[in-house]
């Protein structure tokens, strides 16, 4: 599974994706067309608030979701200027297009991915 782009948060596969690995974000942008980046961590207030928005955002939505801890994976928040968490990257086909930073309505992490 290290090799996999990321897993699911749960067996149903309607959960945020976990990205565990630099390869694997880095797949995971090659491979699809269009992805949502959650950069948090677990220590983080407004990223356990917005947790359950983000599962959500990922069973509605045709774009990838995926999380990505930033104390587990801190070159690839580092490599996007993460530099205040929860912040949501949206890639298209592998390039950033848009950023947001800090607790979001999902309306608004919807009309991004868009």
């Amino acid at each position: 599974m290290a090799d996999s782009p990321a897993r699911t948060g749960d067996d149903t596969g309607t959960a945020a994706r976990h990205v565990e690995s630099e390869r694997a974000f880095e797949d995971l942008l090659a491979t699809e067309g269009t992805v949502l980046v959650d950069f948090y961590a677990d220590w983080c207030g407004p990223c356990q608030m917005m947790a359950s928005t983000v599962d959500e955002l990922a069973a509605e939505a045709d774009a990838a979701v995926a999380k990505v801890d930033v104390d587990e994976l801190s070159p690839v928040a580092a490599e996007h200027d993460v530099r205040s968490i929860p912040a949501f990257v949206v890639f298209e086909d592998g390039e950033p297009t848009d950023r947001l930073v800090g607790v979001q309505e999902k309306a608004d992490l919807r009309a991004a991915i868009e």
